[in-house]
């Protein structure tokens, strides 16, 4: 279980793919991923308008670290808005979401597994 090894690419050369959910307008590239345990680095982009209440809160069983590239999308439950330069480090189960941006919104996520956060705390 790991994620393949890479040198050096554009990260260009990996297509944007649909996410989960099948909103057009949330797309990802993944640029590492083990398929056996879920895990992967990636870069997501919402499109302006775009809005994930049907896919409701979220919540994961692994890490997952999120760095905001640029733009800005607001998270439905919390009433706030998150916008570039701004990170995010959410360990297994923290709730998050939905979201929707009306700029569109760039970032690029880490997940992978580790100790929950009862063992962490």
């Amino acid at each position: 279980m790991s994620k393949t090894e890479y040198e050096f690419f554009p990260v260009t050369d990996v297509e944007f793919t649909v996410c989960p959910g099948d909103d057009p307008k949330i797309t990802e590239r993944i640029l590492a991923a083990d398929g056996d345990s879920g895990v992967a680095t990636r870069i997501l982009r919402y499109e302006p308008g775009a809005d994930s209440t049907p896919m409701g809160v979220q919540r994961h069983d692994f890490w997952e670290e999120v760095y905001i590239i640029e733009g800005s999308f607001e998270d439905l439950s919390l009433g706030k808005t998150f916008t570039a330069g701004m990170y995010a480090c959410r360990p297994p189960g923290m709730p998050h979401g939905p979201w929707r941006t009306d700029e569109g919104v760039l970032t690029f996520e880490v997940r992978y597994r580790g100790a929950s956060r009862e063992a962490t705390t």
